[in-house]
């Protein structure tokens, strides 16, 4: 069995990577290392700016729902404030849901084809 030996990317299905990417884009600040019609992939992440997130256009893509059991996995962000923070995403296209578990400790947001995502001030 082979061994993995670093981790480099999430992936992430959708209907607009180019949109996608540039809403994360502003959102880390990371740099898109690859696009095409299909695919973009931004750089500038954990593992010595290794780590990438993607983002792949799929045909006739459906956004989870949150909270919903549709949600397969969601990105998880240090900030160092979540009142700021979350301002900030809104202002870029994000979506705040109304359904917030974590007494505070962490916000929900959803990006720009509804993907859940969390944004918390501890690592």
């Amino acid at each position: 069995m082979p061994a993995l030996t670093e981790f480099t990317a999430v992936v992430i299905d959708c209907a607009d990577p180019a949109a996608l990417a540039e809403f994360y884009r502003k959102a880390t600040g990371w740099d898109i290392t690859y696009s095409d019609q299909d695919y973009v992939f931004l750089g500038g992440g954990g593992a010595g700016g290794r780590t990438q997130i993607a983002f792949q256009r799929v045909a006739g893509y459906q956004a989870p729902g949150w909270p919903d059991a549709r949600k397969h996995m969601h990105l998880d962000f240090t900030v160092a404030d979540l009142e700021t923070a979350a301002a900030e995403l809104l202002a870029i296209g994000a979506a705040k849901p109304e359904f917030q578990p974590g007494e505070g400790r962490w916000v929900v947001l959803t990006d720009p084809e509804g993907h859940p995502f969390c944004i918390t001030t501890s690592g």
